[in-house]
């Protein structure tokens, strides 16, 4: 777990510094939030006790259009957040996130809107013996995903004040059960200070149309994760991917795959269902291996892709979770041929895995 967690945070820290470096004005934010957490699933009803609240600070760093892709995205910010959550029940912890973000622009640069991506800790996670009752953290650290859109309002040359609503998102991908994680929808207000003038931002010039052929891509997928049943141990799995991918634009890709899934946590969980509940119709020979289609889409930033595919099993002997799955992530190219990429697959709302890739595009 903590290694895939410094991964991440390679991830984060690459997709901030990209290919060149820079000086530029920075801003220095703080922003308190209050607001509810999400009944995401039944089994985290009884943990909400009352109202999230807690901080955001942030750092930013603004771009004004040296690099082409600034220019394609109206010149955002990229930086670090860190954010603190009191979430009102001692069972369930309070959870300290540092993370990486990008801000974009809108309405003449009035409204921002951040993703924010990194490493959470949680104060009092799920123990068999001291703390059996927090089922939304299984272990101390996991992903932490923020969303943000705010206004902004200068009140003068060098502060800001900002408002709006923030989304706070923590699991650890299934890594380690029980993991049916929180979701907080809340309010924020903040204040920014500015240490200087923009300069001005270098024009985006016009647009030009941008082709490439149809590629072929292969790559492997893997990771631990664990069946909900707990004692039954992490395993490793193991995705084949094989897809087509087609450029819109230097913005855009579409892509459209076939992978087989090799996930050793469900041949525990047939075995263990098929000896413990026979009722439930699970024979001890039923095939552990599934084998899916998938549409995806991949938004690009330089040489970093932010991805989002939705898939469907064609082959689906043991029934987890339903047929249909998604997956969201970060992909990183090396070169034109070579890519590595961090992704959580779900279904719906519930966490399978998070899957380490590597792969060639031809």
């Amino acid at each position: 777990m903590r290694n895939f967690l410094f991964l991440v945070l390679i991830f984060i820290i690459s997709t901030s510094l990209f290919s060149q470096q820079y000086t530029s004005p920075f801003e220095l934010e703080v922003n308190y939030f209050y607001g509810n957490i999400l009944r995401h699933n039944k089994d985290i009803a009884s943990l909400i006790k009352g109202h999230p609240e807690g901080v955001v600070l942030g750092y930013n760093r603004k771009t004004y259009g040296l690099n082409e892709w600034e220019r394609r995205y109206n010149y955002p910010d990229w930086g670090f957040s860190f954010a603190y959550q009191n979430l009102k029940n001692s069972e369930l912890g309070n959870t300290y996130n540092f993370m990486g973000h990008f801000n974009f622009y809108f309405l003449n640069r009035k409204l921002m809107f951040r993703v924010a991506q990194g490493i959470g800790y949680n104060s009092n996670p799920f123990d068999i013996e001291t703390n059996i009752s927090n089922n939304a953290y299984g272990s101390s650290l996991f992903s932490s995903t923020v969303f943000m859109i705010n206004y902004k309002q200068s009140i003068t040359p060098a502060i800001s004040l900002q408002g709006g609503l923030t989304f706070l998102h923590g699991s650890n991908g299934n890594s380690k059960a029980p993991n049916t994680g929180s979701n907080s929808v809340t309010f924020n207000l903040g204040l920014i200070y500015k240490n200087g003038e923009i300069p001005d931002y270098i024009p985006k010039g016009p647009r030009m149309k941008y082709k490439e052929p149809i590629h072929f891509n292969i790559s492997l997928q893997s990771g631990l994760n664990e069946s909900d049943y707990l004692g039954l141990g992490r395993e490793s799995f193991l995705v084949v991917t094989t897809s087509i991918d087609k450029t819109l634009s230097k913005k855009s890709k579409i892509v459209f795959g076939v992978e087989a899934f090799f996930s050793k946590f469900l041949k525990n969980e047939i075995a263990f269902l098929a000896a413990a509940f026979p009722q439930f119709g699970v024979t001890e020979d039923q095939d552990w291996k599934r084998v899916g289609i998938f549409l995806g889409h991949e938004l690009q930033f330089n040489k970093m892709a932010l991805l989002a595919n939705v898939g469907y099993y064609v082959y689906y002997p043991y029934d987890y979770q339903g047929k249909f799955y998604q997956r969201v992530g970060l992909k990183r190219y090396f070169g034109k041929q070579y890519f590595g990429s961090i992704a959580v697959k779900t279904h719906g709302a519930k966490a399978e895995a998070v899957e380490f890739g590597l792969g060639i595009r031809l």
